[in-house]
């Protein structure tokens, strides 16, 4: 099962290195969780390769996420706005203030 790249046409561009650091998890822990080298692991991070359909499954049964959380056929953006973005803010600050009519009221 040897990683293949297949070039610039069809892209797999991939989340594991942002995923092993959340985990603090290292390059050799994770190969030996998917049964792979750790040299394949920089590869795959790097996009140097592209994982089979068996290790791609492997390695998002490690994080516990679908596919399309961990690999894509377009470049992922910065996490942190995907998630923000894909939430709405319920959040309720006691300084906030709602103007209803002239006057400020809290907000509830």
């Amino acid at each position: 099962m040897s990683p293949v790249r297949r070039g610039d046409a069809l892209p797999i561009f991939n989340r594991i290195g942002v995923l092993r650091a959340e985990r603090k998890m290292s390059r050799a822990q994770l190969a030996q969780l998917v049964d792979v080298n750790p040299q394949t692991v920089g590869a795959l991070e790097r996009g140097d390769h592209y994982p089979s359909l068996d290790l791609a499954f492997r390695i998002c049964w490690v994080f516990d996420l679908p596919v399309e959380a961990v690999f894509s056929r377009t470049e992922f953006g910065p996490l942190s706005t995907e998630v923000y973005r894909n939430t709405p803010s319920t959040e309720v600050y006691p300084n906030d203030r709602i103007t209803t009519g002239g006057s400020e009221k809290p907000s509830a």
